[in-house]
């Protein structure tokens, strides 16, 4: 089922930019260790932090870390929500590359996004850091020609994969945990 995907699944374990659909807008992604590829092509500014998008919660809560309590409230939100378009913004574990938050807030974003295609491929390729598909600033691209056209040296999946599965054109929800309750920082497709 995958074959057709080999490419862009190849480039990402090498360490390339990739991009492929989910559930709100395109990615661009890359390997947790290679985010500066990231932020070169989109221009984007050292203070803007990456998201960790995974298959599965289970791939993502290595790389975050608090309490007991803590994890069962995360949990409790994660099964509500995901997979879906929202964003967990939580204390960042040990295993955090620096470059997934330059800023060095020691928080992570991590998503698990409703799109099986991206799921399929993350599941094969493991966590990445992911962006929009844009360049900073810009709004987000929806077609794979544009984003080709954008970002020559980025593997894309095929257009028609991209209008099978456009996405809802809404930035993820994102929500930053505070230590004692949840914060939005940005209303997107999840009503919270």
């Amino acid at each position: 089922m995958l074959s057709p995907y080999n490419e862009l699944i190849n480039a990402a374990k090498s360490g390339s930019v990739v991009s492929f659909p989910t559930d709100t807008v395109p990615a661009l992604a890359v390997d947790p260790q290679k985010t500066e590829a990231i932020y070169h092509l989109k221009q984007r500014s050292l203070d803007k932090p990456l998201i960790l998008m995974g298959a599965s919660p289970d791939d993502l809560w290595d790389y975050v870390e608090g309490t007991a309590d803590e994890q069962a409230i995360w949990q409790e939100m994660a099964n509500q929500h995901w997979p879906g378009a929202l964003t967990l913004v939580l204390p960042a574990s040990a295993k955090v590359p620096p470059g997934m938050n330059p800023s060095g807030s020691g928080t992570l974003g991590i998503r698990v996004p409703d799109c099986a295609i991206a799921q399929k491929l993350l599941s094969i390729t493991g966590p990445l850091a992911t962006t929009s598909a844009n360049r900073s600033g810009e709004p987000p691209l929806r077609e794979a020609a544009a984003i080709a056209a954008a970002f020559p040296t980025v593997c894309v999946l095929e257009p028609e994969v991209y209008q099978n599965r456009p996405g809802s054109g809404l930035p993820s929800t994102v929500v930053q945990w505070t230590g004692d309750n949840w914060q939005i920082l940005r209303q997107g497709a999840v009503e919270l």
